[in-house]
């Protein structure tokens, strides 16, 4: 589903990319890897778009690096920054960031960090990370539990993920996915050490990151760049995903899209419409 695109390894991020034209870098979510773009990055690519798709860290071929105090190795400010470099040594020093998930969070984070780099941001599926945990209370955390368990201390997690990381995928995955979603995948890229960063991740998503959300929440700091926000509606859907965005952005336009949680997989053909209108020619 990648035919045609370049292969390229830049400081640990395995990437692939194609296309000529404006840079759009699309950034996957848990438990995810580049893969999940296979139908929307082509059709991107043929709009006219030079389109970078990498693993983040912790996930897929990129490397997995030990989490430092606090996991700020995968606070999403990290992991913005590092794909930020990775983009300029490709040669892209202004690009659109669109994000699925986990790595809709590293997209939101780069556009309040670095405003002079993104040029437009497209969140798929989330609302901002303490906005998330603002509304886990009482019932409502049950169809999110995994975020509670995965950003517990290791190695606690990690060993109960351990012990039959297949059985977790197809257990956790079978509430949030429709037809389309690529599960096979994922269990293969599903490692150890993948197990072992993707929760160091939801542990940042559980403290570094919510203190600088809630920094640039209280400063009154918002997104510049031209928003759009997309969800399931069998998933955010249930909630008021737009009216959240629009706090935190300028410019923000939005829609549900007929499915689950993974709208890249399970609805690409509205998926890579919704973006191409909204990246223009």
């Amino acid at each position: 589903m990648f035919e045609g695109f370049d292969e390229a390894r830049v400081d640990g991020i395995y990437t692939r990319s194609a296309g000529d034209g404006p840079p759009v870098l699309l950034l996957h979510g848990y438990p995810q890897t580049h893969h999940m773009w296979r139908h929307v990055a082509p059709v991107l690519a043929a709009a006219g778009h030079r389109v970078v798709c990498p693993d983040l860290r912790g996930y897929g071929q990129s490397h997995t690096p030990p989490a430092g105090d606090r996991y700020e190795a995968y606070a999403k400010r990290t992991m913005a920054a590092e794909l930020v470099g990775v983009m300029a040594t490709l040669g892209h020093e202004r690009f659109t960031v669109v994000g699925h998930d986990r790595g809709g969070r590293v997209a939101y984070r780069m556009a309040l960090d670095h405003p002079a780099v993104v040029t437009r941001l497209a969140v798929l599926d989330i609302i901002p990370t303490v906005e998330q945990w603002d509304r886990l209370r009482g019932t409502a955390a049950i169809g999110a539990f995994h975020w509670m368990l995965l950003a517990r201390p290791a190695p606690f997690p990690e060993r109960l993920i351990g012990a039959d990381p297949e059985y977790w995928l197809r257990t956790v995955c079978a509430g949030w996915a429709g037809d389309g979603f690529d599960l096979d995948e994922y269990v293969r890229a599903f490692t150890p050490e993948v197990i072992r960063a993707s929760c160091d991740d939801y542990r940042a998503g559980a403290g570094i990151d919510v203190d600088l959300d809630r920094a640039d929440r209280d400063a009154g700091h918002r997104i510049a760049c031209p928003t759009l926000a997309l969800w399931g509606e069998r998933s955010l859907g249930r909630g008021t995903p737009l009216e959240v965005w629009q706090r935190w952005s300028d410019d923000v336009r939005g829609e549900a899209l007929p499915c689950g949680h993974f709208v890249a997989e399970e609805a690409p053909d509205a998926t890579a419409a919704a973006l191409r209108a909204f990246l223009g020619p």
